[in-house]
């Protein structure tokens, strides 16, 4: 197995991407340890890896709250002996569907503060665990719109943007520590934020779509014709987070099925 006796903490652990991501590492025999803000969602994710055979705790925690975090990731590691996976897979609080030329800036610095704040103190945290014994890996997600000028997503892909740039620092400060910084970079996952009839903003378009459209929209902007899945994301995170991935460090797996090409 890939992961056999690692420990894993992972932020947002009763969402979509988190939950997918947790499962894979349990099933790749790590012990996974479900942060997050909703102890439905997480015990949920849970239940369903301990059916499955794996282990996995669950602990209601702000990814924002700088003194809880430290707090609960020097407790996980005087628990678990290590903390050897760090993923954060928290919300932003994005808003789409409004011009900038209207958005408060309330709405549109949201999803950069929060995003930059929950992955600094996330990693930090982990980090001064990780640098005790000379390795690790640390881990987060970030999508097409990191790339991309699309109209109408407001700071979503600022806050992408921030993300990749601040993992590049934190991992030429933590490479000479034996720690590794990745991420995912993904297409849109329906799959995650909304159903078949939702309807959707125009993003420039001209008129909103319906879920439908908007899926075949975001199809339409990769090479392969199809989008990131949660099967991928599980997947491929945890390759990224196992000894086989060793050689890779301040970079993102591209997942947008060539939406965004690697240069």
């Amino acid at each position: 197995m890939l992961l056999e006796n690692k420990n894993a903490v992972i932020y947002g652990g009763g969402g979509a991407i988190g939950g997918a991501v947790a499962r894979v590492f349990a099933g790749e025999g790590a012990r996974v340890f479900l942060a997050g803000r909703r102890q439905p969602a997480l015990q949920r994710v849970a239940d369903e890896i301990a059916h499955a055979g794996g282990t996995a705790e669950t602990a209601l925690i702000d990814a924002l709250d700088e003194r809880g975090v430290d707090e609960y990731v020097a407790g996980v590691a005087g628990r678990a002996g290590s903390i050897d996976i760090s993923f954060n897979a928290i919300s932003h609080g994005d808003v789409h569907g409004m011009p900038l030329l209207e958005m408060p800036y309330e709405e549109f610095e949201r999803p950069v503060s929060r995003a930059i704040r929950a992955n600094f103190l996330t990693t930090r945290a982990a980090a001064r665990q990780m640098a005790k014994r000379q390795s690790g890996v640390i881990m987060g997600i970030t999508a097409t719109t990191a790339r991309h000028a699309i109209p109408e997503v407001g700071g979503t892909g600022v806050a992408f943007d921030a993300i990749e740039s601040l993992f590049r620092q934190w991992a030429a400060e933590l490479g000479p520590l034996g720690i590794r910084v990745v991420w995912l970079h993904t297409t849109g996952i329906p799959e995650a934020f909304h159903g078949p009839g939702g309807q959707q903003p125009a993003y420039g378009t001209g008129r909103p779509m319906s879920g439908e459209e908007f899926v075949r929209w975001l199809k339409s902007k990769t090479m392969l014709g199809r989008l990131t899945t949660l099967a991928d994301v599980g997947q491929t995170a945890a390759f990224l987070a196992s000894d086989r991935a060793g050689a890779m460090t301040a970079t993102g797996v591209n997942l947008s099925g060539g939406s965004v090409p690697t240069r």
